[in-house]
């Protein structure tokens, strides 16, 4: 059976921006890996008026709806109440809960107060949720043919919850379906625009698969989606289009699955038993951080100097002065200097990889040269050293990130021979 669902998010705290509502994210993509499309996500405080309207709206228009939040001890967890008044029915005890409750609190030599009994209730006729990391019960019911699903809203909680009483409630009323697969094809190298027009008579024409592309900072990704019974029916139906994407996207396309590109990059030089080293400057360090963030790094990056000023340029880079200093110099934010950097590096480290990042991030001009003038420089052990001209945009954040992102795609063009 197909199923439309809404999320309620309940919590005075996500209306004021004090938290950020990251459930009501991993709900959708572990309802659309059940195929169950979610449809609607909602965000109400902690009123008893607007969470009835909130109810009444969401049962209009899903069969399933999914709270989080408000199933603690306080005044102000109203979720469970809320939708008992809804339904008229009234709450009751999960008695197993509360022996574990009376167990915990008697463990810490303390006595379960009332309040903290609220979390042992159920709506009265639910299942009751395990909740393995925490003390709220969750709570699963169906009425007049509309599915309410109660989660508490503790992340830490709500997740293992989900996964797996929730999820298990959730298979048993889908009975044999079609799930939605997804692959996630990962970009470097050319902006969300430039990609959709490579790809736009595709996503024009899309039935089944579907493909939605998402813009990522310094990096795009475009989801090819398809609803199957099993894996291997998913895998047939999203061939034809997988190949065609390929086909027009080789020189971008760097992973098909959902990882950044210094992943893809710290994996090539691991597998290829090679190495690389930094010398950055507008980056400020960044490359070295993204590089460093990937589990077996130390495998392949040896390592990187962040040469802000010309003296360290000179001093631990070996550029020359000539470059940076003197009327007629190229200057720091230059071809000449960024292919200097990259040399010096490299052989500093011995490495078979120097990439250098040198250029203006802003806010203002730099050696009179504009804000987003990047230089990317890659020496490679036995092969000339290859500099690209960057012109980008953004603020300051935005363009260092970018800046370093496009230094790890020429390293990966480097290491996959698509240079």
């Amino acid at each position: 059976m197909s199923m439309r669902a809404e999320i309620v998010a309940v919590g005075t705290e996500l209306l004021l921006g004090q938290i950020v509502n990251t459930n009501a994210q991993f709900l959708s993509r572990g309802l659309a890996e059940l195929g169950i499309d979610v449809y609607y996500q909602t965000v109400v405080g902690d009123n008893s008026e607007r969470l009835l309207a909130t109810i009444e709206l969401a049962r209009k228009r899903a069969d399933l709806i999914v709270f989080t939040g408000g199933l603690g001890p306080t005044l102000d967890d109203l979720t469970r109440d809320a939708v008992a008044s809804y339904l008229g029915r009234g709450i009751e005890m999960h008695e197993p809960t509360l022996r574990k409750l009376e167990e915990m609190f008697a463990g810490r030599g303390a006595a379960l107060i009332e309040s903290n009994r609220r979390q042992a209730m159920l709506v009265e006729g639910a299942t009751p949720l395990r909740n393995s990391t925490g003390l709220a019960i969750g709570n699963a019911l169906t009425v007049n043919g509309t599915h309410y699903l109660l989660l508490p809203g503790p992340p830490r909680e709500m997740k293992p919850m989900f996964e797996n009483d929730a999820s298990t409630w959730l298979k048993k009323l889908l009975g044999p379906a079609e799930v939605l697969h997804s692959v996630m094809l990962r970009f470097a190298g050319i902006g969300e625009s430039a990609l959709e027009d490579m790809l736009i008579d595709l996503i024009r024409e899309q039935t089944d698969p579907t493909i939605a592309p998402y813009a990522k900072e310094g990096e795009v990704a475009v989801r090819v989606s398809t609803k199957a019974a099993d894996a291997e029916e998913a895998a047939r139906k999203l061939d034809g289009t997988l190949t065609e994407i390929r086909r027009r996207t080789d020189r971008f396309l760097y992973a098909e699955e959902d990882v950044p590109i210094e992943t893809a990059v710290v994996q090539l030089l691991v597998r290829q038993r090679r190495t690389a080293s930094l010398a950055e400057s507008c980056t400020g360090g960044m490359v070295a951080e993204l590089m460093t963030s990937v589990p077996g790094s130390a495998d392949a990056f040896l390592g990187g100097v962040v040469s802000y000023t010309n003296a360290v340029k000179m001093k631990l880079l070996g550029v020359p002065r000539e470059l940076l200093e003197g009327e007629n110099a190229p200057g720091a934010v230059s071809e000449q200097t960024a292919a200097a950097m990259a040399e010096g590096v490299r052989a500093a480290a011995d490495s078979d990889f120097g990439v250098a990042v040198t250029g203006v991030a802003g806010p203002a001009l730099a050696e009179g040269k504009p804000v987003g003038l990047v230089y990317v420089g890659l020496a490679e052990r036995d092969r000339p050293t290859r500099v690209e001209k960057l012109q980008l945009s953004g603020d300051r954040e935005g363009i260092r990130i970018r800046a370093s992102k496009r230094a790890l795609y020429r390293l990966w063009l480097a290491l996959t021979g698509r240079e």
